[in-house]
């Protein structure tokens, strides 16, 4: 007699940090990554991508301590030492270094990629996240600076986005200043601390530069330095006597006050594009300018796009100078901010028209008419069952389609049709001919026009 074994089901869940993406989350995901793409391929940036594993000494000592303790690594099945990249703009360094003579100078890229960092989660931060990052390599003009500034001013617009503030700094100010101050040693864990103002507050920042070390004047006048606000001139005025006296400091303020130039001559604000000299970024690899941006309505989010000038980073991989300078689109960041503020799309199909399927008798003439408004640029789905008419217009209510197609057999008998507009409740008949002439054009003159998930 055969035993009867109960199977035992696997509880389905995710591991802490990583998640599951339904319709209604990835339509809008994948609408800002095709929104970045269009931008940064408006600036004349090239795709390319990288392996998700790299050996673990490409990415180590990179990006900082605290990276290498996020960093996911483990021994592989051939006994190499590999790890998941934490980022995108290491892996780019060791690539422009293999294939520079390929690629030549200056070389544009954007990546679109999936990163790892165990890190603790929490809202907006994730242990597995996209970044759309965009970068020049091979150059250390003061014109790929600004357009790195222009880059990201775009992007944010093309979003949607219209309150929202870019705060830059030059690290060189920044070390100079240390340098002047007779704390060059600590430079790093200083930096660290300075860029956690905004999220702790400057008493929290003096305690961890008291934990450094650092107290008394030369504490002081750090907080007094990273607390000057007002417009451009007038942080770089407050300033000049910080840095007078240090070269590699003035060398920094020097480059600001050009960048701020022509910053303003483009026609982006202050209000917008804005000189803090406490943006320091935590990662080590940045030598020149450094870009934060941040949502004037949701400033807790923490920066959405973020970058900066490292001039030093191939030299890891290479005996050639390859300066580069970019930023990162923290796409999941954004749009947890997005959802906070209201601003995603409630539809869930990529499809604007739904098709009522009456009789399956219909098929082919529902078919011809699906490829008409397809030819079009619309996106039309056919309901895949003949169901209670009730049931269909649930299911497109549901899914979020603008419109749905209304056609039995004597509608085309009569060579006519019913288009119902769902959010506005109303429907309107339109003439059926072969080619669908009429349906197509009512259909292209009242559906929104999606050609951005954010337009």
């Amino acid at each position: 007699m055969a035993l009867s074994m109960s199977k035992s089901l696997i509880q389905p869940r995710t591991l802490r940090g990583f998640r599951d993406f339904l319709p209604e989350a990835m339509m809008p995901r994948e609408g800002l990554m095709e929104t970045a793409r269009r931008v940064y391929r408006s600036f004349g940036y090239a795709p390319i991508d990288t392996p998700a594993l790299e050996y673990h000494e490409i990415l180590a000592g990179k990006g900082g301590e605290e990276s290498d303790r996020q960093m996911y690594q483990f021994i592989d099945h051939g006994g190499r030492h590999v790890a998941m990249r934490f980022d995108l703009t290491v892996p780019l360094a060791r690539f422009v270094a293999q294939h520079i003579d390929q690629l030549g100078t200056p070389f544009k890229r954007y990546h679109i990629g999936t990163v790892w960092r165990g890190e603790k989660s929490q809202a907006g931060r994730y242990r597995e996240f996209i970044q759309c990052d965009f970068d020049i390599i091979g150059t250390t003009s003061l014109a790929s600076d600004v357009e790195t500034g222009l880059v990201i001013h775009e992007l944010m617009q093309a979003i949607g986005f219209d309150q929202f503030s870019i705060r830059v700094n030059h690290r060189k100010v920044l070390t100079g200043v240390l340098e002047k101050l007779q704390l060059s040693q600590q430079t790093v864990p200083v930096l660290r601390a300075i860029d956690k103002l905004d999220k702790a507050g400057p008493e929290s920042v003096r305690d961890e530069l008291e934990a450094c070390g650092v107290t008394g004047r030369p504490a002081d006048q750090l907080l007094q330095m990273v607390s000057i606000r007002g417009s451009n001139e007038e942080v770089l005025q407050q300033l000049q006597p910080l840095v007078d006296g240090n070269d590699q400091a003035t060398t920094g303020l020097e480059r600001m006050r050009q960048f701020a130039e022509h910053i303003a001559a483009s026609g982006i604000s202050d209000a917008r594009l804005r000189i803090d000299p406490s943006i320091a970024r935590g990662l080590d690899y940045y030598t020149g300018m450094v870009f934060e941006t941040y949502l004037n309505q949701d400033p807790e989010i923490g920066s959405v796009c973020s970058g900066g000038r490292y001039d030093n980073l191939a030299e890891l991989y290479t005996k050639r100078e390859l300066p580069g300078i970019g930023a990162s689109l923290g796409l999941d960041r954004l749009l947890a901010a997005m959802q906070r503020l209201d601003m995603l799309p409630a539809a869930s199909t990529p499809a604007q028209v739904l098709i009522v399927n009456f009789d399956e008798q219909l098929l082919t003439e529902y078919l011809k008419m699906a490829g008409a408004i397809r030819r079009a640029g619309i996106g039309v789905e056919i309901y895949p069952e003949t169901k209670r008419l009730a049931h269909q217009f649930k299911y497109a209510d549901r899914r979020g389609f603008a419109a749905a197609v209304v056609a039995g057999s004597n509608e085309f008998q009569q060579q006519k049709l019913q288009v119902k507009w769902l959010a506005k409740g109303h429907q309107l008949e339109v003439a059926l001919d072969e080619n669908c002439t009429d349906l197509v054009r009512h259909l292209s003159e009242n559906l929104p026009n999606l050609s951005s998930t954010f337009d």
